[in-house]
């Protein structure tokens, strides 16, 4: 899972950064209000599943840009990371649009289980594990499991059957599966994301993943 890390603290950035990889949580850091927006402009081709955001930034009020992106119907889930622990600044997090709220410093285990909460909540799971169709898929064990039975997947399968179910009954746009599955890099070349998909056809069925022509993928029927 990848996650837009908005930070000006450079110690605490490159830290938490770091922690959350050992959980399994890729990210893109930034310091500053400016520059969020410029990443976040073009919402088509997102490739976050959780954005993380301080409120006291350099250049402008992590508050003001949530309930900018509130307005302008940005849907992401958003965790405030702050030290403003008041309860006036908690309300007024979560009136803005905040998913959760989080008080510094926090565990970087709890940081973690908190995104999976609010992406689990997103994509309208109960739990770790998002049931799609016959399709049960681990969040946390990084597994899924067709009519039982796990299936042996790698990485990039895994990560794009994970996308696909965050979004239930939805098409996810080829572009977003390629920009999702290289994170950090240069998006993965539509012919691999064509064979990947070839491949979890041949594991998981050919009913499992549907194509809809010139715009991308979906799970199940």
């Amino acid at each position: 899972m990848h996650l837009l890390l908005i930070e000006d603290d450079l110690d605490l950035g490159a830290d938490l950064q770091r922690a959350l990889a050992g959980h399994g949580l890729t990210s893109e850091w930034v310091r500053g209000v400016h520059h969020a927006r410029t990443l976040t402009d073009d919402r088509d081709t997102l490739p976050y599943a959780c954005v993380l955001l301080d409120l006291g930034l350099p250049d402008g009020d992590g508050l003001a840009l949530l309930r900018t992106w509130r307005r302008d119907g940005f849907a992401l889930p958003v965790i405030v990371l702050t030290a403003r622990d008041g309860v006036a600044s908690r309300v007024d997090g979560l009136d803005a649009g905040a998913d959760d709220y989080v008080v510094k410093p926090a565990a970087p285990e709890e940081v973690a289980s908190r995104v999976r909460a609010v992406t689990r909540r997103a994509a309208g799971q109960a739990s770790a594990v998002w049931s799609v169709g016959r399709l049960h898929v681990d969040t946390r064990r990084r597994e899924v499991r067709a009519d039982g039975f796990v299936v042996p997947l790698s990485p990039k399968e895994f990560l794009i059957v994970a996308e696909l179910a965050r979004h239930p009954g939805e098409v996810v746009a080829k572009h977003r599966l390629t920009r999702a599955l290289a994170p950090l890099g240069e998006p993965l070349e539509l012919s691999a994301l064509e064979w990947h998909i070839h491949n979890l056809r041949r594991k998981l069925g050919d009913d499992c993943i549907r194509t809809v022509r010139g715009v991308g993928y979906g799970l199940g029927e």
